[in-house]
């Protein structure tokens, strides 16, 4: 009978499409991947790829297996780590940088002091990046922003909480910075998050708001980079305001009230409408529910498919 192991190296071959791709995902040599695939194919007495020298290819007996092996996976994973004295076992979560400043980073820790036989693997890195990987099951959910492209059929994202998009300007600039904050953002140079991403028409539905155009002097597609950068004295920005960042107590930094703008970043948890860690990303809901973060205590909210997920940062 074939182990669990075995399973996940066809799944992880089904996903990559190579065993060499599979074998670096999983920690297994080429040859040691094509050993298992063997070995399957003989114990179901059927060929479930069709190879070549560069690919293995799913057949139709091998895509109609995929869903049912996912799913024993998938719940021979929630048995192995689903214990009565609450969460525990190992999950693999993504998050923006700037998630990791804001609220999220708070919720992580209370849920951990809660369960301390969870082990939380966190991966930082981009949205686009996160959508794949959570779509093939390299990660259990991931802490995004929303976007205006649509969900792949296997996705699901969960509103938490909200962040509202401010102007920050340098206490000590390298320019001439006026007191009017429209004269700030019309005159100073300004540093833009990437335009095209969520996060960057965020920026913009801002300064639409303001009825300013403004003078660009760089692009970046990171909010801490962007923050640091208007620390040192080069520029003003619009980033979200992030919940751990010691904006009123910065030597360097300052924020400046736009009166009559009001734009908020929302970040949300994307994950699989059926994966093995449900209850972790339940609690993980259930924390931002009971903290009040959306609409006054609210429930989250869940995109529909076909509707926005991601965009970096």
């Amino acid at each position: 009978m074939p182990s669990i192991r075995t399973l996940k190296t066809f799944l992880a071959v089904a996903r990559c499409g190579t065993f060499a791709a599979a074998g670096k995902q999983i920690g297994l040599t080429p040859a040691a991947v094509g050993l298992q695939i063997r070995a399957l194919e003989e114990d179901l007495n059927c060929q479930l790829f069709d190879r070549n020298a560069r690919a293995a290819i799913l057949n139709p007996a091998g895509r109609a297996l995929v869903p049912e092996l996912e799913a024993l996976v998938q719940r021979y994973e929630a048995l192995a780590s689903g214990r009565e004295d609450g969460l525990s076992g190992t999950v693999a979560i993504g998050a923006l940088v700037s998630v990791l400043m804001g609220a999220f980073a708070d919720a992580l820790w209370a849920i951990k002091q809660e369960h301390p036989r969870l082990d939380v693997r966190l991966f930082a890195g981009l949205s686009a990046e996160f959508a794949l990987k959570v779509e093939h099951g390299d990660l259990d959910a991931a802490v995004v922003t929303r976007s205006p492209r649509p969900l792949a059929r296997n996705l699901v994202w969960t509103e938490l909480y909200t962040e509202p998009m401010v102007l920050i300007v340098p206490r000590h600039p390298h320019f001439f910075l006026p007191d009017d904050s429209r004269e700030m953002l019309a005159e100073a140079p300004f540093i833009r998050f990437e335009p095209g991403t969520w996060t960057g028409n965020l920026v913009q539905e801002v300064l639409d708001q303001c009825g300013v155009t403004v003078n660009e002097s760089m692009q970046l597609n990171s909010n801490e980079a962007i923050i640091e950068l208007v620390r040192q004295g080069f520029g003003v920005s619009i980033v979200p305001q992030l919940a751990n960042v010691t904006w009123e107590g910065d030597r360097l930094l300052r924020l400046v009230p736009l009166d009559g703008v009001d734009v908020r970043r929302r970040v949300g948890l994307l994950e699989r409408t059926t994966h093995a860690r449900l209850a972790f990303t339940d609690v993980i809901k259930g924390y931002f529910r009971q903290s009040g973060a959306i609409r006054g205590g609210g429930p989250p909210e869940a995109a529909p498919m076909g509707t926005p997920p991601l965009d970096e940062d």
